[in-house]
């Protein structure tokens, strides 16, 4: 019995003690200060951008509908929109400058300048590629008029072009055919490289294409969530996997490489293109060598209902000497102008 009492004695003891600590504990807890939360600069280290709700400053007359192509010149903004007239150029600050196009444009897609001024369209129902003078002037067309095929004298929708500065154009062909026709600057057929598929230098709707000032080309290879790098002769240098799913590229005289489109998603049962709708939309900065160095998304807006800031499948993207952004859309139908912040 005695080393039952001691041992009852002991075990109190110990009870008393921990019961004593915790109060202790909670006491302390209860008293301690909050700490300080400083003063955090308030500076932006990530660039971000804001509307320019006074660009472009459009005449009652003209008409916007799907706006799949924007150029940008050191003064000129061209857009390209499944309107008419198609083309219609305003300068930096918004103010409109002229139109033309009408009636030879089937429905719109990419819109290119090259390094004389030139202004080179590719036009996915009429199959053909056009390049006109920056005031209009029909000079050359590539392709056949309203006959698709795939051979020398005929694309079938093709989607964009690449223009050298000596005048080579790279053309990717596009929606009915999955290659890159090369012709020479007086618009003879070179060769053509790639066909349907997923594998390394295969396309599934190459989409979107731009030349860096090495002369090396990046291929938006859309529905294979990639963007391919070639050679001029076709061969593959790179390919930029499980970024993005890349509609529009972009290239600076700096050779930023700006590319526009969506997170990467998966092919849904009812999908006959992928990301049709996407899931998001998002622009993204690479160097040549394919390293991310920016990324920026954009509100996507409601299909038909955008408003002002907000996109709604994003389609092209340009970029002027001053880093503002020019991005234009097809659900919503329009262009807009977003300028950095400053820090």
């Amino acid at each position: 019995m005695l080393g039952t009492r001691v041992n009852l004695c002991v075990f109190r003891g110990w009870s008393w003690t921990f019961w004593a600590v915790g109060v202790l504990t909670f006491a302390t807890a209860a008293t301690a200060a909050e700490g300080v939360t400083p003063a955090h600069p308030r500076v932006n280290m990530a660039i971000c951008y804001e509307l320019d709700p006074a660009w472009p400053q459009r005449p009652a007359h003209l008409q916007w509908r799907d706006m799949p192509g924007i150029a940008v010149s050191d003064d000129e903004v061209y857009l390209f929109t499944r309107a008419d007239p198609p083309i219609q150029v305003y300068d930096r600050q918004g103010k409109f400058l002229r139109a033309f196009g009408g009636g030879l444009i089937g429905s719109a897609h990419y819109i290119r300048l090259d390094r004389e001024g030139n202004v080179w369209v590719a036009d996915v129902k009429d199959h053909v590629v056009l390049q006109f003078t920056p005031q209009g002037k029909l000079l050359r067309t590539l392709g056949t008029r309203g006959e698709p095929g795939c051979d020398a004298t005929h694309f079938d929708k093709p989607t964009d072009m690449a223009v050298t500065p000596d005048g080579q154009v790279f053309v990717t062909d596009g929606y009915g055919n999955s290659r890159i026709a090369h012709f020479d600057k007086h618009g003879k057929f070179v060769k053509q490289w790639g066909k349907l598929g997923t594998g390394p230098g295969e396309f599934s709707l190459p989409h979107s294409i731009a030349i860096d000032s090495r002369g090396r080309l990046y291929v938006c290879d859309r529905n294979n969530a990639r963007v391919q790098v070639f050679d001029q002769k076709g061969k593959l240098l790179d390919q930029w996997l499980n970024l993005l799913v890349p509609w529009g590229i972009w290239i600076t005289k700096n050779d930023e490489i700006w590319v526009c489109g969506s997170s990467p998603m998966a092919w849904r049962e009812t999908d006959e293109l992928l990301s049709c709708p996407p899931k998001d939309q998002l622009l993204m900065k690479f160097s040549p060598a394919g390293k991310l160095l920016q990324l920026w998304t954009l509100p996507y807006g409601k299909e038909g209902d955008t408003r002002p800031g907000e996109v709604s499948w994003i389609h092209t993207v340009a970029v002027d000497s001053q880093g503002c952004l020019y991005v234009g859309d097809i659900k919503g139908q329009k262009a807009q102008k977003f300028v950095p912040l400053q820090k």
